[in-house]
């Protein structure tokens, strides 16, 4: 069976209607983010995947071929560790960062699976698909750990 990917009109839509259904009251059920921060947060990585904003390189220490197979098989743990520039400091609009999450989906699944994407901050060279299936699930993790 093949994971969910972005790129597919009906895991995008379902993951659509989940950001939607969020309001700045919805509360996590495990972590220290609120709602608005884990907005910003998914924000970066999708705009990271892009190449629109810069990601630092992370020191794993397992070959990166190891990690990202990983990432995208196993199960994500909660309370997992992210890159430093996608960890939110600060409380943002709620409703601002809602929409730039939403244009930001909508911008990565117009995008071609075959153009260039930027390297991950932790396992370097992606693809198109792993890219679209790797946000698939970071969009489930914290859609879910919000309660939607």
């Amino acid at each position: 069976m093949a994971k969910p990917a972005l790129h597919d009109a009906t895991v995008r839509a379902s993951i659509e209607n989940r950001i939607r259904s969020l309001t700045p009251d919805t509360r996590g059920r495990w972590g220290k983010m609120s709602v608005d921060q884990m907005l910003w947060h998914c924000s970066q990585a999708i705009a990271s995947a892009m190449g629109e904003i810069p990601a630092e390189t992370i020191f794993v220490p397992l070959p990166a071929s190891v990690v990202k197979f990983m990432v995208l098989n196993l199960p994500w743990i909660k309370g997992a560790p992210t890159a430093p520039g996608f960890v939110a400091t600060q409380q943002y609009n709620f409703d601002e960062q809602r929409q730039r999450l939403l244009d930001l989906l909508a911008r990565f699944a117009a995008r071609p699976l075959d153009s260039g994407w930027a390297p991950h901050p932790a396992f370097g060279n992606v693809t198109g698909l792993e890219y679209s299936q790797l946000q698939a699930k970071h969009f489930n993790h914290h859609l879910t750990q919000f309660g939607v």
